[in-house]
This record gives C-alpha cells, sequence and structure tokens, in this order.
C-alpha cells in the first residue's frame, strides 16, 4: 500500500496533463504527501487541493475523543463497505502523482523504495473523494492486488494505476466499469531501491480500511 508519494510536477504542467481547470487559487502542496497533507486531485475537470486521507473518528479510553486518524488509503475488495461506498459510486478522481514508495528493511531502519512509471514522468492513481467536517475535502487512493506486477516482490498491494484512455471511465463510468479497472499494472515500472530511511512518525503500514 500507499503511505508517501511525490508529485514533483507544478500545477500548471499537471493542469494541462489532466485538460483540467486549475481550481487551486493560492494553494500550496509540497513534492512529498503524507497522510494528513494537502496533495492534489483531478475531479470534475478540475484541478483540486484536498487532504490526502478519509477522517477516521478516534475515542480515548474513556470515550474522550482524539485526532481523528486520516484512512489514506482504500482497498478495493472494501469498496462496498459503507465507510467507502458512497464517494466511490458518487464521487471517483484521478490522483496525479510521479511515483509513491514502499518501506522496505528490518523494522526501526526501514528505507524509501521508489516505484515509477518509465514510460510517463507524470500519472494518475484511482481516488475517491469527498467533504468532511474534521478535514475539509479530503481523498483516498485506491488500492488493488499487486500480483502479476513489477511491483509485487516491493509489497503485496500497489495504487490502481490508469491509463490515460482509462481516466473517462474511472470518473464518470459506472461502479462495474470501475471497478473492472482496478487491477494490477501490466506495464513496466522503476524500483528504485535507496538508502533514505522511512521517516518515523509521518507515514505508518496502518492507514488502511
Amino acid at each position: 500500500m500507499c503511505n508517501l508519494y511525490r508529485m514533483t510536477k507544478g500545477k500548471d504542467e499537471v493542469a494541462q496533463w489532466f485538460d483540467a481547470v486549475d481550481a487551486l487559487g493560492g494553494a500550496n502542496f509540497g513534492e512529498e504527501v503524507y497522510p494528513g497533507y494537502p496533495g492534489l486531485v483531478v475531479t470534475g475537470g478540475e484541478l483540486k487541493q484536498m487532504t490526502w486521507g478519509f477522517p477516521l473518528v478516534m475515542k480515548g479510553k474513556s470515550g474522550q475523543p482524539l485526532k481523528p486518524k486520516p484512512v489514506n488509503n482504500c482497498r478495493m475488495d472494501k469498496l462496498d463497505s459503507f465507510f467507502w461506498r458512497y464517494s466511490f459510486e458518487e464521487r471517483r478522481c484521478l490522483i496525479p502523482i510521479t511515483a509513491w514508495a514502499e518501506a522496505q528493511g528490518p523494522k526501526g531502519s526501514k528505507t524509501r523504495t521508489w516505484i515509477s512509471r518509465p514510460d510517463a514522468e507524470l500519472f494518475a492513481c484511482a481516488g475517491v473523494w469527498r467533504e468532511s467536517d474534521e478535514f475539509g475535502l479530503c481523498y483516498s487512493m485506491v488500492m488493488t492486488d499487486s500480483a502479476g506486477s513489477a511491483a509485487q516482490d516491493v509489497h503485496s498491494r500497489m495504487p490502481v494505476l490508469l491509463k490515460s484512455d482509462d481516466y473517462a471511465g474511472w470518473v464518470s463510468g459506472s461502479p462495474e466499469d470501475a471497478r473492472a479497472l482496478c487491477v494490477a499494472w501490466a506495464g513496466e515500472l522503476t524500483i528504485n531501491c535507496t538508502d533514505q530511511p522511512w521517516v518515523k512518525g509521518k507515514a505508518t503500514q496502518k492507514n488502511l480500511l
């Protein structure tokens, strides 16, 4: 699954790439996106900024409210659950990225392995979005089994990567048509194993429903 990704292109280039209207205004975002932080989303023909992760309301042992947890990954086999169903049926989006990272190595000293498409400097992952009281506009990335993909040796799950011909089908097609796109990427992938530390406290392996 994905708890860290890069989006290194400028908003003008992203808007042009996805033939979208720039609705960002004075929005500001980083090149590395973590759960709970702002990222770019394309929906309704517009490029928008939203928070990465649907809020999961948490309570302490005594019932006191805790800070909501951003659930930034959505498993494709859970799309029919109450948490995701209405967003999947009514509010699908494109998530522009240039690469995503997975944690590899022993606990306490994990490093980042970056995965990207060699045929595209910028590409889209399948996403869903909604409006929330806690985060405002927010989105989550749809994940699928990575078996059969070049990414399977890195992690058992991977983001649903979309071909440009499938953008419209994901965003505005029927739920059945969109679900059919939730498969492992069959094309080539670039796997870049690095010695970059997996930042503790920023990205975890738990933010998945």
